[in-house]
């Protein structure tokens, strides 16, 4: 894949830069690590952050499906009472 006149090719799981295929400056190319780096990082905390909110909400998912079932057998209780 051609990107920007560098090409790219993916290689064991990841997108590598062919040998002398980048015609830019060392500095873009140090750049576009740094930013690549943010993104990763930023990708790592939203993926911590989507997993506690998954289990978040498994735990609040039982904690109603506890009550529901209290609620229901007082009901039952109640009802046989009557």
């Amino acid at each position: 894949m051609n990107l920007t006149g560098q090409s790219l090719k993916f290689e064991n799981g990841q997108w590598v830069a062919e040998i002398g295929s980048f015609t830019g400056d060392r500095r873009e190319m140090q750049r576009l690590r740094k930013r690549n780096q943010q993104l990763e990082e930023e990708n790592n905390l939203l993926r911590l952050k989507v997993d506690i909110l998954l289990d978040m909400l498994s735990e609040t998912t039982a904690e109603s499906h506890l009550m529901e079932k209290e609620l229901e057998e007082l009901k039952s209780h109640t009802r046989r009472r009557k």
